[in-house]
């Protein structure tokens, strides 16, 4: 008899360790989320990706850039209206040299408070066809 209520005790401890956890794991599905692309040239549009509805992230925050022709660019977030036509967020382009960049750098906000589900782009100023990952 011992045993058994031993057991269920054990039992009732599990379940409520499972019960404790949980929010933890929803929450972590709300961190931000990275989509690399690849740029347009000066103004023009790249790879177009959507603003995450499921992350915790307003902004489009370059984290890592590889321009193809030289060891940097000048980098532009590019946001699309509902009308279907393309602009540069207001922060213009901002220059990175080739690598990582700190998703805690606000020199690398590309935009800020974006709403979920907006398309967007990055456009290069010196050419296009970079790769770059945007956290948002």
């Amino acid at each position: 008899m011992n045993r058994t209520i031993v057991a269920g005790a054990l039992a009732l401890a599990s379940a409520a360790t499972c019960v404790a956890f949980a929010p933890a794991a929803s929450a972590a599905a709300q961190s931000c989320v990275t989509s690399s692309l690849t740029t347009g040239g000066y103004e023009g549009v790249g790879t177009i990706r959507y603003k995450s509805s499921t992350s915790s992230c307003g902004d489009l925050n370059l984290t890592y850039s590889n321009d193809t022709t030289y060891s940097y660019d000048y980098y532009a977030g590019r946001l699309r209206r509902s009308s279907g036509t393309w602009f540069t967020c207001s922060k213009g382009y901002v220059y990175a040299a080739d690598g990582s960049h700190s998703v805690n750098d606000s020199t690398y906000w590309l935009c800020t408070d974006v709403a979920d589900g907006t398309p967007f782009t990055v456009a290069s100023y010196l050419d296009g066809g970079d790769s770059v990952s945007i956290t948002h």
